[in-house]
């Protein structure tokens, strides 16, 4: 009886499925590491990223490896409902924008400049699969690559279960203008202006000056389901007229942006047997109750290198979330999606009644048990009681 053929080594030490924020962050973390120097990397990406597609913004107290490619730093915010305004000063914080193509171009010059440890493949992954040895990609193609281990940044396929989780969208339209004078105060974001009518749903602007006569203004929305285009722009040029005080003759939109961010509770698993882990929203990095990614998306990358730099092997937990931020984050969308216009209430509370500071490390999980307290006593108790009567019930709270 002859012996069993000996399997094939596999041909890359780490295969990067998915060319967006989190493979390429993880791709450009790993070119970082100089203990990873002699590892093969394989990064599978059908498109190729020429266009400025998207933006992501952030706050952060310390710096970043992408800060020489942000587009512009502001440091303070401004918060604005009926009956409460504020602008704050983010003192030891700033807030950040990065465009996706100036992104795009910084990560693939960094891993161009190092052509033995990274290879580039435009393909599409059909199949991605744990093997006695590590994992399988086969392509839509037929083409076939193995690794010891893959990283998968794919969008998360969900079968809802909407009567035991929450399923919402954070959707947005945003125009890009300049003004024939001077309008914007280039240094505060309007982070949320919650003046506007809430139609039963949550509902802001959302302003990013670049200088007096350039900026992003945006109408964004929490909601199960996106609008017509036009009911977006509808709002835009309503915030403009009223609002800023421009007639239709004094500015031109100069780019566009329109998305819309999954935001849910449902599990959504960060590692997939022996040698797979799950990067950005197929890993929930999206955080659930504000859609904020980018920075989960770094401290991710973070964890994941320093596992491989120093043990070899994948890290246990990739994500190292906390069980209590979880759970708000779970109030929070129950509460959106039953009432969402006692969203707007909530966050006048909280931008009320505890510093800046506070709220950051909270939206980044951060914070400590006392300041958590803190954070909970600062709002209307009511909404959160019926919600986590809700979660202890395993229920979800449906709109009214």
């Amino acid at each position: 009886m002859n012996p069993a053929a000996p399997t094939p080594a596999p041909a890359y030490d780490y295969l990067l499925v998915g060319g967006g924020a989190a493979g390429l962050s993880l791709a450009y973390h790993l070119a970082q590491e100089p203990s990873l120097a002699g590892k093969r990397v394989l990064l599978i990406e059908p498109a190729t990223k020429d266009q400025n597609d998207r933006t992501w913004s952030y706050w952060t107290d310390a710096p970043g490896l992408f800060d020489e490619v942000a587009a512009h730093e502001w440091h303070k915010i401004a918060f604005r409902s009926p009956g409460f305004e504020r602008t704050f000063d983010l003192k030891k914080y700033s807030y950040r924008t990065l465009r996706g193509l100036d992104f795009y171009q910084f990560v693939h010059r960094a891993l161009g400049a190092r052509p033995a440890q990274f290879t580039l493949v435009r393909a599409e992954v059909a199949d991605l699969a744990n093997t006695a040895a590590g994992v399988q990609a086969r392509t839509t193609t037929g083409q076939v690559f193995t690794a010891h281990y893959a990283f998968d940044s794919r969008p998360p396929a969900i079968e809802p279960q909407p009567g035991t989780y929450r399923y919402l969208l954070q959707h947005f339209v945003g125009w890009e203008i300049e003004t024939h004078h001077d309008v914007f105060d280039p240094e505060v974001v309007e982070f949320m202006d919650f003046r506007g009518a809430q139609h039963h749903e949550a509902r802001f602007m959302y302003v990013l000056p670049f200088s007096p006569r350039r900026a992003l203004v945006e109408y964004t929305l929490f909601s199960p389901t996106p609008l017509a285009k036009a009911e977006y722009e509808t709002h835009i040029i309503d915030y403009l007229r009223n609002t800023l005080g421009l007639a239709a003759d004094q500015y031109r939109t100069v780019a566009e942006e329109v998305g819309a961010i999954p935001m849910t509770d449902h599990p959504l698993p960060s590692r997939v047997g022996a040698h797979i882990i799950n990067l950005g929203t197929r890993a929930g990095r999206a955080k659930p109750s504000t859609g904020y990614a980018f920075q989960r998306i770094q401290a991710q990358s973070v964890r994941v290198v320093r596992a491989l730099a120093t043990t070899g092997r994948l890290p246990t937990d990739p994500t190292g979330e906390q069980w209590q931020f979880r759970l708000f984050d779970t109030l929070l969308l129950d509460i959106m999606q039953r009432q969402g216009e006692r969203t707007r209430d909530i966050f006048t509370q909280l931008f009320q009644r505890n510093p800046v500071e506070r709220i950051f490390r909270f939206l980044d999980e951060k914070t400590s048990w006392a300041d958590n307290l803190r954070i909970m006593n600062s709002v209307s108790a009511g909404p959160f009681l019926y919600s986590i009567g809700q979660w202890l019930r395993g229920h979800a709270s449906q709109r009214k």
